[in-house]
């Protein structure tokens, strides 16, 4: 109390409905009151809740295994009684695990009061995984969908005689022999609640001995089940971090007798999960924390806990010391020759940040024009090295290009406290489509951005565009380059959903026909015998004169007219065509933009005829039947330019 009715209302009032649900409630020996609520909220949902009273068992074990023993639902949910379930929690995650035929469903939690909730498996949804394939492990509380039949064969059962770490060796179990685990991001199931008393079983258990109860357990576990590689060493690597530093945190509080000799029992627990090959796996800190551990060095881990303390209340990067391409973290002892730890505990190389924006990126002609800055975080902008690559995306093909240095005043004060200046990161570069081949033109393909930024010697590479000024846009810009029928498409666009920039060369994805439009054809104002096109091209690009109707008489004869903006703003176009230079014949034509070519609209039939007199004799032009479907409209442009019959002319006006 008061957390609980808030708890099985949630549950109580699931969209899944109540007929699908049973809800088993066991007290625990509570003296707050919660019996009394518990059978209140029984009479409530007299067909819903069931309650279970018993003496108080020391932890969440039992009453967990009584619910257990007494559930006959295809799946179960555990559920604490500080937290809650959003309205939708239960019919979304058992769809999932009905949909892909899944033994466990995680779904998304949120914490609620300042606790901190598992977040690096639910980045994204995942329908169907496992534990070695994904970051599922590394949440091992039980408040899951498990399908009970999963827990029945395997006899499954929370261990009573643990305090804390008891959900490790039940649902540790469970994920190795799922067949399946649905992880469930895009919506938020559990809030996990920190009571105001920090009153929660994990939070108020401490002490380095109940840790040191269940660790060993854990490891003979993954020992037993899950053969020496790549897979143990996935799962090793949560307990070689999280529960090496919650032990440790609570190991500094402690006399230090017991602190030597918790120290020793976890250096021996540990043994078996670490090794050499498990390094490339975790970070610096982690890395030097375990070699301390495994050489029982009390004395400098106790000053490590105290700087990772520090380090997280500051909230400043760590300097690095650089030498021969290598970055150094300076944590305590860094080539301390009287503790004589190795190098490899301190060098974080790989874990370096990239920093990067972009401030310019567009076409002009055939020339690609970058800009902005990109830097290794915590090391100084000395030696500067960066480079642009272009590298096709199917292919691998890449060329890399050398970008000019700028300098950047300033940069890096608004983070770190200002402890680190990045004054000489900024990069311009101006890339010829035509010739960044090794002098030829860039092969038809997706190519994708990176700069290679590289300071002392070190050298990272990263996808650039997802971090850009508000004026540098992402959308589709597609411009044609070249001259005659030797047009080409590129387009300039950032990728969804990340937002990086890549240039499609040759259509792969944003085809040109699409960008051009005629959709009128009539008499042009104010001059009877032009006839005007009006189109819509949202081209970025189009070389001068290359945007032209084309017609053709069918015996050879051919006439080009091309197009002039019909405005200033925006991608409007009109062709006019003087009938009146036109020879006699049937015309046909189409708008062409070197190889690219649209058909022209039907001239309508009711438009009038123009009549002109071309060296004293009467012509005409208008609408011609040939080619039509039918008398009413017709799907091709067809005009027919003649002179006019004077006796066939004279014969209608008689007749008429």
């Amino acid at each position: 109390m008061p957390y609980l009715t808030r708890c099985i209302t949630s549950v109580a009032e699931q969209s899944i409905g109540r007929d699908a649900l049973e809800i088993l409630v066991i007290n625990d020996g509570s003296t707050d009151g919660t019996g009394e609520e518990l059978d209140r909220l029984a009479k409530q949902y007299p067909t819903l809740v069931r309650v279970f009273h018993q003496e108080n068992s020391g932890g969440p074990s039992a009453p967990r295994n009584k619910g257990l023993d007494h559930a006959r639902g295809t799946f179960v949910f555990f559920l604490d009684a500080d937290d809650y379930l959003a309205p939708e929690a239960l019919e979304r995650m058992v769809a999932m695990a009905e949909a892909n035929g899944t033994d466990i469903v995680l779904g998304k939690m949120v914490g609620v009061g300042g606790r901190g909730a598992p977040t690096s498996m639910f980045r994204r949804n995942q329908p169907r995984t496992d534990v070695f394939s994904s970051r599922v492990y590394w949440t091992l509380n039980p408040m899951k969908l498990f399908r009970r039949e999963l827990l029945e064969r395997l006899e499954l059962r929370f261990p009573t005689d643990l305090k804390i770490g008891e959900d490790q060796l039940f649902v540790g179990p469970a994920y190795l022999h799922a067949d399946g685990i649905s992880v469930l991001a895009d919506y938020d199931c559990l809030y996990w609640v920190e009571r105001e008393d920090s009153g929660n079983i994990t939070l108020r258990t401490g002490g380095s001995e109940p840790r040191l109860r269940f660790l060993p357990r854990v490891v003979d576990l993954l020992l037993e089940q899950v053969p020496p590689g790549p897979r143990r060493d996935h799962l090793a690597h949560r307990h070689l971090t999280v529960e090496v530093q919650q032990l440790l945190d609570h190991l500094v509080h402690e006399p230090r007798p017991e602190q030597e000799k918790a120290l020793a029992r976890l250096a021996e627990i540990i043994a078996p999960l670490w090794h050499e090959g498990l390094n490339d796996r975790l970070s610096a800190m982690a890395r030097l924390r375990l070699h301390l551990v495994r050489h029982t060095m009390l004395d400098e881990l106790l000053e490590l806990v105290r700087f990772e303390g520090e380090l997280a209340r500051s909230g400043v990067a760590t300097p690095v010391l650089v030498d021969g391409g290598r970055a150094y973290a300076r944590y305590p002892y860094l080539r301390d020759p009287a503790r004589g730890i190795p190098d490899a505990c301190y060098d974080v190389t790989r874990q370096l940040g990239v920093r990067h924006h972009i401030t310019r990126a567009e076409l002009r002609g055939t020339v690609l024009h970058l800009a902005g800055h990109g830097y290794l975080h915590r090391v100084a902008t000395e030696d500067m090295s960066t480079e642009l690559v272009l590298r096709e995306r199917e292919s691998g093909t890449e060329y890399r290009l050398p970008v000019t240095h700028t300098a950047t005043p300033g940069l890096g004060e608004d983070e770190d406290e200002g402890c680190f200046v990045y004054d000489k990161a900024g990069f311009e570069v101006a890339v010829d489509l035509t010739t960044a081949g090794h002098g030829a033109p860039l092969a038809d393909g997706l190519w994708d951005l990176f700069l290679t930024i590289g300071a002392q010697g070190i050298s990272r590479e990263v996808r650039i565009g997802s971090k850009r000024d508000r004026g540098v846009s992402g959308s589709p810009a597609t411009h044609i380059l070249g001259s005659g029928d030797a047009l080409r498409a590129v387009t300039l666009y950032a990728t969804k959903p990340h937002g990086n920039l890549t240039l499609d060369v040759g259509e792969r994805k944003h085809e040109v026909l699409p960008q051009l439009n005629v959709a009128t054809v009539r008499w042009a104002p104010g001059a009877p015998t032009e006839l005007e096109f009006a189109g819509r091209c949202t081209l970025a690009a189009v070389p001068d004169g290359a945007l032209a109707v084309c017609l053709e008489d069918g015996r050879g004869g051919s006439a080009v007219f091309p197009a002039r903006p019909a405005s200033e703003a925006g991608g409007d176009f009109v062709v006019r065509v003087p009938v009146t230079e036109l020879p006699a014949g049937l015309w046909e034509g189409r708008v062409r933009l070197g190889p690219w070519t649209v058909p022209l609209p039907s001239v309508p039939l009711d438009l009038a005829p123009a009549k002109w007199r071309r060296r004293g004799l009467p012509w005409y032009a208008k609408p011609a039947l040939e080619n039509r479907e039918n008398s009413k409209a017709g799907e091709a442009f067809t005009l027919r330019v003649a002179r006019t019959d004077l006796v066939q002319a004279l014969t209608r006006r008689l007749n008429s």
